[in-house]
């Protein structure tokens, strides 16, 4: 026999019992078992069990089991399945401690642990089971024992939710206070941006205002400049004209002099030396003399004569 395989089973069943003992199992044949539901009473015992697979717990049907004297170091933890389960015998395994499922097994009548390596508390618990009475003692102090155990894990394992829903609720909190800080900081470096691009747009009016001050006041002087330059070209022009007559008019009498001084030259050389017989100062001689009888007769003229004689 081989991992589980059982040859026959249905010639091992006798009434309601199933001796599957000394059949050198390392596996139980779960589902063979499972097709005899009227087969309440298993014996495993003496044969090379080391642990009970998960599917064991589904023959809900079974009443009294035996595993003694197998290598079994645990049980499943779905053990508490076997409802209907009174009598279970564990002699001579290698049992440290039983699966807190085991307080499930409310309908456990009879229980035998002796020869396995239990803990102190759950050996004690357990007691000698050296006959009927100490074995239904040994089932009602075990159960006892596992429900406290029970109790003890479901309140540790409601501490460890509480502590972890506490890790989680501190958690949140400091990712909320995380977000509130980013949030806040990005709140305060938009405030910072918008300060910064309200002081350089300020910066750039300020700007923009001196730079367009600055261009009125060249304006201003260069307007000045044109307006005091056309003054100095109107105020310039009638000084320009009044010299050029002022020149004009000195021209004309430094002609005219010398004009007179020329006439003057003439009737004198014709008047006063030799020359006065020669044809050119014949005509000047007589217009000279016609000019001073013209002179003589005007009352001005004789009026001045007068004065200068009498001096």
């Amino acid at each position: 026999m081989i991992k589980g395989k059982v040859e026959n089973i249905k010639d091992k069943i006798d009434g309601n019992e199933l001796d599957l003992s000394l059949s050198n199992l390392t596996e139980v044949p779960v589902k063979d078992l499972a097709a005899f539901p009227k087969a309440t009473v298993l014996d495993l015992s003496c044969n090379n069990l080391t642990v009970l697979n998960p599917e064991f717990c589904s023959l809900t049907h079974l009443i009294k089991i035996d595993l003694s004297k197998n290598q079994l170091v645990c049980l499943p933890d779905e053990i508490g399945q076997l409802s209907s389960l009174q009598h279970l015998d564990l002699y001579n395994n290698k049992l440290k401690k039983l699966p807190v499922g085991f307080s499930q097994l409310k309908s456990l009548k009879w229980l035998d642990l002796k020869d396995n390596p239990l803990e102190p508390a759950l050996a004690k618990a357990a007691g000698d089971c050296l006959d009927e009475k100490q074995c239904k003692q040994c089932a009602s102090r075990v159960l006892q024992h596992m429900k406290l155990l029970q109790e003890e894990a479901e309140k540790d394992q409601e501490c460890r939710l509480l502590k972890a829903r506490e890790l989680e609720k501190k958690k949140e909190a400091k990712q909320r206070e995380k977000e509130a800080r980013e949030k806040e900081a990005q709140k305060k470096k938009k405030a910072e941006e918008k300060e910064r691009k309200r002081k350089e747009y300020q910066a750039q009016m300020a700007t923009s205002a001196a730079q367009e001050q600055q261009k009125k006041k060249k304006e201003k002087k260069k307007n000045a400049a044109q307006n005091q330059g056309k003054k100095t070209a109107s105020e310039c022009v009638p000084k320009a004209k009044w010299s050029i007559c002022s020149l004009f008019f000195s021209l004309l009498l430094k002609l005219l002099l010398l004009l007179i001084v020329g006439v003057a030259s003439v009737i004198a050389v014709c008047q006063l030396t030799d020359l006065r017989k020669e044809a050119f100062c014949v005509p000047v001689n007589v217009h000279f003399e016609e000019t001073v009888r013209w002179a003589q007769g005007l009352d001005v003229v004789q009026q001045v004569i007068q004065k200068i004689s009498d001096l």
